[in-house]
């Protein structure tokens, strides 16, 4: 006698589990993907440029008093813009002050969206308007060269900073020996060691060069060696060096442009590969309750 299967006796097979979907990307991942996609970054630029062309057009006092009231509006939108992008950013970093502030653009963003809710700021025209024209520099944050020529600058602050205080003690030293060879001849230009600094300060330029040396030959041809020399310190070594300073700089902001950008690459293709074996893991899960 054939035994037959409780399948084959009519009885229906247990229920299989269903198959969970694939979990979905969290609200912050999203966010992260939404302000690293090429078209919200070029809206945030339109929305940039446009303010800065609505402050040009404000400049004009028949077309501010005409459109005054179309212009306020138009400044509220734009703000409201801005406060949205800004939550969009903040939920990207999971609303965590660490990882948000990591971003040197994110406190500067904060700060000039949060200005405009400052009490008694709209009161203030002046301030009001410095406000909106600091939104203007967030241009920067969305042109890598920009920003990269502006991490060079803030780099560069220290060696500039060294290199004006050595400018500062030649421009001192040539000042004293300007008013003790000319002070009595040109006391209008060398009259103290204000006017005599003054006088050296813009031949860096070597704008008023030919003038101080013709007056300079008025006393003794020798006076000459006075300015050759001041010249060849002053304005080609002290200008080369700074070239040499910034451009150290720029390199150094370039690496720290490109090792921030690999670090970025890395950490997303480690989230890519945990959503992959979280994706697997799943599939392993389903053969093998199929299996069973």
């Amino acid at each position: 006698m054939t035994v037959k299967s409780p399948d084959a006796l009519g009885t229906p097979p247990p229920e299989r589990e269903p198959t969970p979907t694939p979990t979905s990307q969290s609200i912050p991942d999203r966010c992260r993907a939404l302000i690293n996609n090429r078209t919200f970054e070029l809206f945030i630029v339109a929305v940039i440029v446009f303010n800065a062309i609505l402050l040009g057009a404000a400049t004009y006092s028949d077309v501010a008093e005409q459109y005054e009231n179309l212009f306020s509006t138009i400044y509220n939108i734009i703000l409201g813009i801005y406060v949205v992008e800004l939550l969009i950013r903040l939920t990207a970093c999971r609303w965590n002050p660490r990882e948000f502030v990591r971003d040197g653009w994110n406190i500067f963003d904060f700060i000039v969206v949060v200005a405009a809710f400052v009490p008694g700021l709209r009161a203030n025209a002046m301030l009001l308007r410095m406000v909106r024209l600091l939104r203007i520099v967030r241009l920067v944050r969305f042109l890598p060269d920009l920003r990269i020529l502006v991490s060079a600058a803030g780099r560069s602050v220290p060696g500039i900073a060294s290199l004006a205080g050595a400018t500062f003690v030649l421009i001192f030293i040539y000042g004293m020996l300007g008013w003790v060879l000319f002070g009595t001849h040109d006391p209008a230009n060398y009259g103290n060691i204000g006017f005599a600094m003054l006088t050296m300060f813009v031949m860096l330029s070597l704008e008023n060069f030919p003038d101080n040396v013709a007056m300079g030959q008025q006393v003794s041809q020798w006076t000459i060696l006075f300015f050759i020399s001041y010249v060849l310190l002053a304005s080609f070594l002290i200008f080369n060096l700074f070239i040499g300073i910034v451009l150290n700089a720029m390199e150094e902001a370039r690496k720290s442009d490109r090792k921030e950008h690999e670090t970025d690459d890395l950490l997303s293709r480690l989230r890519a590969a945990r959503e992959a074996l979280e994706q697997a893991e799943e599939e392993l899960q389903k053969t093998h309750r199929d299996d069973r």
